[in-house]
Order: C-alpha cells, then structure tokens, then sequence
C-alpha cells in the first residue's frame, strides 16, 4: 500500500517506474546498474538476508496494523487431519479417527469469529498457517461466522498454497520459519493446539517455552485431545525427571470440545503466582 503522507522529495515508486524507461545500454543493463530496492537479484543475495528478516517481520506487521487487528486467537495443527467427510481416504486409522478435530476446529473457530465481529473485527482473530487440515478448518470456521481470518502460509519444497477460506486481505507468505512464529504469538491473546505432528509439535513447545521462561505473559494454552496429547508425550515423565517443574504442567489445559475450549478462555483469570490460576 502507497503511503499518502505528503513528503517534498520524490517517492521510491516513481523513481522505479521511471528506471524502467532508461535506454537500453551497455551501462543500464550491468547487474550494478538497477535501483537496489527494486533488484530482485541483488535482495536475494546471502548478504542481505538481515535485510530479508526485516521485511519479513514489518510487512505483515504493517499489514495487520492497518487492517486494525489487534489481537488473535492462534489455532495450530496437522495439515493432514482430515474433514470428517474425507476420513475414508486418510493416511492411516488414526488420521481417520482423529477427523472429528477437523469440525471441532472449525466450530471453534466459527465462535470465536462471531465473539470478535463484536469487537468489529479487530479484537481475537483466528489465525492458522493457511494451509490444509486443522488450519482449513479454523479458516473456515471464521467464514461459517462470515468474518476475517488470517493464514500465515510458508514457502516449502512441495507445492503449497493457502486454503480458500482465508481472507484474502489477510494472506500472507513467509521463507523464515522464525518470522512466521514470531507473527503467530506477537499478537496471541490464546494459542490452541489441535493433534499435527513435527510442525505442531515445533510450534507448541516453542509457545510453552517463551511462556515458561518469561519472555511472553501467560494466556489461555488449551491442547484438544487428552488422549492423543497423552499418547505421544510422557508430560508426567518430564515432571518426574526433574526436568520441568511440577508447576509447568499447569501451564496449559486440556479440552475435547469448541465449545469447552470457549468456556476456558473466557474464565482464565490473571495468574496471582507460579502455577495458580483464579477460577480454575
């Protein structure tokens, strides 16, 4: 988007556009020669990736600052669970079985997009990876509510592109891993966690790090799904060890339900110490 701001000197855009009309010569086509904003070359250099990382981290930042988003409610999960209409052609059993998250996801969603509209629209956004599965989901959850949702999609080696319940406004790309987390909790008033596998897992112990060492404030952590949650990680196993505190199991809760998930986020109260939510 073109700032409007009056400025007296001459703006970047026109000065491209009037690179573009040079001559055709041995000086204007030299690789030295194109503006270096506008040198798809020269910002893909492996000196500028510090420059990468920043437009990276401002472009949906002022993106979303101007759509006026200003919190957001973070859905992750496996990008292989399947609607429940699809499960007779998932991977495995267990895919199969765990299809009734896909409308739990979505029936999250289409809640909590119907609690933010009042809020007109700015307030506990849904935000996904953009991608299929649980993150569809949760995209169209939000369009069952007819309201906005973002998807945070990302460059990999198989062909991907966002599912068609994002709104379109709101469809963003990334090459960074660590950018694309860091938008998922910038602005994360509650982070739910659907059954997935590395990505999800990647993206749930990183959260409950940055919770647990302090470097981000405590919100609503629902896991849906015990007994998956409870089949793929000894929780108890760590507390034992020694190798996490016994409190730190408290840092998130379990749920089976959108509407149980609903129940808990809107009486999580502030934390009054270590462990001890009020209204728990």
């Amino acid at each position: 988007m073109k700032d409007d701001r009056h400025s007296p000197f001459r703006d970047a855009y026109t000065d491209r556009k009037a690179a573009e009309g040079v001559p055709d010569t041995p000086q204007t086509r030299s690789p030295s020669y194109p503006l270096a904003f506008a040198d798809d070359e020269f910002m893909c250099r492996d000196e500028l990736r510090p420059v990468r990382l920043q437009l990276e981290l401002l472009k949906p930042e002022m993106m979303m600052n101007e759509a006026g988003i200003r919190s957001t409610i973070v859905l992750f999960g496996g990008a292989r669970i399947p609607a429940p209409a699809d499960k007779d052609t998932a991977r495995t059993k267990t895919l199969a079985q765990l299809s009734h998250f896909y409308d739990e996801a979505r029936e999250f969603s289409r809640l909590m997009t119907e609690k933010s509209k009042a809020s007109g629209g700015t307030e506990n956004v849904v935000v996904t990876g953009g991608g299929p599965g649980v993150m569809e989901a949760g995209n169209r959850g939000a369009v069952d509510a007819d309201g906005a949702s973002i998807g945070l999609n990302i460059v990999l080696p198989f062909e991907q592109a966002p599912n068609a319940y994002v709104s379109p406004h709101l469809s963003f790309n990334f090459h960074y891993f660590a950018i694309r987390k860091m938008h998922f909790l910038m602005r994360a008033r509650a982070i739910c966690v659907f059954p997935g596998g590395f990505g999800t897992l990647d993206e749930l112990f990183e959260a409950l790090t940055l919770i647990q060492t302090g470097r981000m404030e405590r919100v609503p952590f629902l896991l849906f799904g015990r007994a998956f949650w409870e089949s793929i990680i000894n929780w108890g196993a760590l507390s034992d060890a020694g190798t996490i505190s016994a409190d730190d199991l408290d840092l998130f809760r379990f749920v089976e339900s959108a509407q149980e998930a609903i129940d808990v986020i809107d009486n999580w109260g502030p934390v009054t110490k270590r462990g001890e939510v009020p209204g728990r």
